[in-house]
């Protein structure tokens, strides 16, 4: 019974990326709670934004989102540094990204690169700092690296556990 369990549970797709959003979550939520005033939520939305729901060439679609990720917020925040943020400018930051995007051949998760520079970019009334620009890309990169670091993990361990019951292994 606990076999057949084990068995179904690491042959579903579904229940794999609920596990990899899980642990995700729980990483991102404890850096949260220890750096309260680093934005670390920024880095939890990261970590969720880079996981893939699709169980082939998750570490692929992994890595072009954390890739597309990096993208928008250095787009994010070189433009946060040439001006102060306003609609101009954020207009030409979301076509850079795609444009940039575009260049590296990353148009399925353009999508992704302009949430990320959407994130480096806006300015909260509370914080008036050009260090929250600097935070929120290190967040966001964190996000991605941790993101990525999960899928590749969860990999193995998928791989290993499908290899103890006779299951096709998981395309790293």
């Amino acid at each position: 019974m606990f076999q057949k369990i084990i068995r179904n549970s690491i042959g579903s797709d579904l229940v794999i990326y609920i596990f990899r959003c899980l642990i995700g979550f729980l990483i991102g939520y404890q850096l949260y709670l220890q750096f309260p005033k680093f934005e670390a939520y920024w880095t939890l939305l990261s970590i969720i934004l880079v996981i893939s729901p699709e169980a082939k060439d998750a570490k692929r679609l992994s890595v072009e989102r954390f890739k597309s990720n990096l993208i928008g917020s250095i787009v994010g925040l070189v433009c946060f540094f040439i001006y102060e943020p306003n609609i101009y400018l954020m207009l030409t930051g979301i076509a850079l990204t795609v444009l940039v995007c575009y260049f590296f051949q990353l148009m399925n998760v353009a999508r992704t690169a302009m949430v990320a520079f959407v994130i480096v970019t806006i300015q909260e009334q509370a914080q008036l700092s050009s260090w929250a620009a600097v935070y929120r890309f290190i967040s966001v990169t964190l996000g991605c690296l941790i993101g990525l670091s999960v899928t590749v993990l969860t990999s193995y361990l998928i791989n290993y556990l499908r290899n103890k019951v006779d299951l096709p292994h998981e395309k790293l």
